[in-house]
C-alpha cells in the first residue's frame, strides 16, 4: 500500500491523536527518511502548538524553551532553518494541516546530513495534507465522546516564566496540572510545551516579530479540554492553566465536527438554554427551521438528544 492509502486507512481507523501520529510517523519514514522531526497539534483558532510527539538531537533538547522561543520567532522557513544549524540540521521540510475549520497540527521533518529533501519528497508530504488533516480533526471530535469519569479535576492555576522561558515560580495548582498536561514518558523538564509555546507566542507578539495569539486549547484525556494563555507580569510572563470555558469548548466542538456559520450559531443559543422557539426568534427564522438546524447538530456530532450534547458541550 503507498504512502497515501496508509494514511487515510491510519486516519480512518478511529484512534487517538497520540497514537494516531506514531503511527503515521512510522509509514512517512519508510517512504521519505529524516532524522529528526515534530508533529505537534495546535489550536486551530491561534495555531499556537499545544501537545508536540518530537524526538530532535540532544542539543536541541536540552535547550528547549529558547528552541521554541526562536521557533516563533523566525520570519520564515530559511530564517528558522539557518537558526537549526547550529544543531547540525542542513534541511527541513514542513507540512501544516489545516482546512476552512481550522489548524489541527503540522508535522516537520529535520535532516542532518545527507541529500536534502527532493521535489518529489515534498510532493508526497503534501498529498497527506487533506487525509491527516481530517484525521486530527476528527481524533478532536472524538474526544468530546470520551467518559471523564475518575479523573481528576483540574484547578486554575498559574506560571511565572522569565523572558528566557524558565520557570520563576508557580502555584499548587499549576503544578498539579503541568504534572497531567506533561506524558509521562516524554524526556523533556517538567514544564509542558503548551506553555512554552504561549510564553513565546506572547514574547514574539510583543516583540512584533510575529502576530501570534498566546493561547491554546490542550486535550486532557477524557472529555476534558484546559486552556493555556500567557500574558505580561512586569518583565516576566505569567501563564494560566485551567478549565476550558463554555465558549472555548462550544467554539471547538463546532469546529472538529465541521459545522456551518449558521449551525455554531444555532449551538451557541442551545447552550445558552434557548429553546427552539427563541432561539427562531432571535434568529429571525422560522420555528421549523431552528427545529431543522438543532436536528442536523444532533446528526453532525452523534448526539442522540440534545441533553447529550449539551452535556458533551460542557463536559459534564
Amino acid at each position: 500500500m503507498d504512502l497515501i492509502g496508509r494514511a487515510e486507512r491510519l486516519c480512518g481507523a478511529g484512534l487517538p491523536d497520540r497514537v494516531l501520529r506514531e503511527r503515521l510517523l512510522a509509514a512517512v519514514a519508510a517512504a521519505v527518511p529524516f532524522d529528526a522531526h515534530v508533529f505537534t497539534l495546535t489550536d486551530p483558532v491561534t495555531r499556537v502548538a499545544s501537545s508536540p510527539h518530537a524526538t530532535v538531537p540532544t542539543a536541541a533538547m536540552e535547550q528547549l524553551p529558547t528552541l521554541i522561543r526562536q521557533r516563533y520567532a523566525s520570519a520564515d522557513a530559511v530564517d528558522w532553518l539557518r537558526w537549526l544549524g547550529r544543531f547540525g540540521v542542513t534541511d527541513l521540510v514542513r507540512v501544516p494541516f489545516e482546512d476552512r475549520y481550522g489548524a489541527w497540527g503540522w508535522l516537520e521533518l529535520w535532516r542532518t546530513g545527507g541529500a536534502p529533501y527532493s521535489q518529489d519528497d515534498r510532493a508526497v508530504l503534501a498529498a497527506l495534507r487533506p487525509a491527516v488533516t481530517r484525521g486530527l480533526r476528527l481524533a478532536a471530535a472524538r474526544t468530546f465522546v470520551d467518559p471523564a469519569a475518575d479523573l481528576p479535576q483540574i484547578e486554575p492555576g498559574v506560571l511565572v516564566l522569565d523572558r528566557e522561558l524558565r520557570v520563576q515560580s508557580l502555584t499548587d495548582a499549576a503544578g498539579a496540572a503541568l504534572l497531567r498536561l506533561l506524558p509521562p514518558d516524554e524526556p523533556v523538564p517538567p514544564v509542558p510545551a503548551a506553555a512554552y509555546n504561549v510564553g513565546a507566542a506572547l514574547l514574539a507578539r510583543d516583540d512584533d516579530a510575529q502576530p501570534w495569539e498566546p493561547s491554546t486549547r490542550v486535550h486532557l484525556g477524557g472529555n476534558r479540554w484546559v486552556s493555556v494563555r500567557a500574558a505580561p507580569l512586569g518583565s516576566d510572563v505569567a501563564v494560566s492553566i485551567g478549565p476550558a470555558t463554555a465558549a472555548e469548548r462550544t467554539d471547538l466542538l463546532a469546529r472538529v465536527h465541521a459545522l456551518s456559520p449558521r449551525e455554531t450559531e444555532v449551538l451557541g443559543l442551545a447552550v445558552h438554554g434557548l429553546d427552539s422557539r427563541a432561539i427562531a426568534s432571535r434568529l429571525v427564522i422560522a420555528p421549523t427551521t431552528a427545529e431543522d438546524h438543532l436536528r442536523a447538530l444532533l446528526a453532525k456530532t452523534g448526539s442522540p438528544s440534545r441533553q447529550v450534547l449539551m452535556s458533551r458541550v460542557l463536559g459534564t
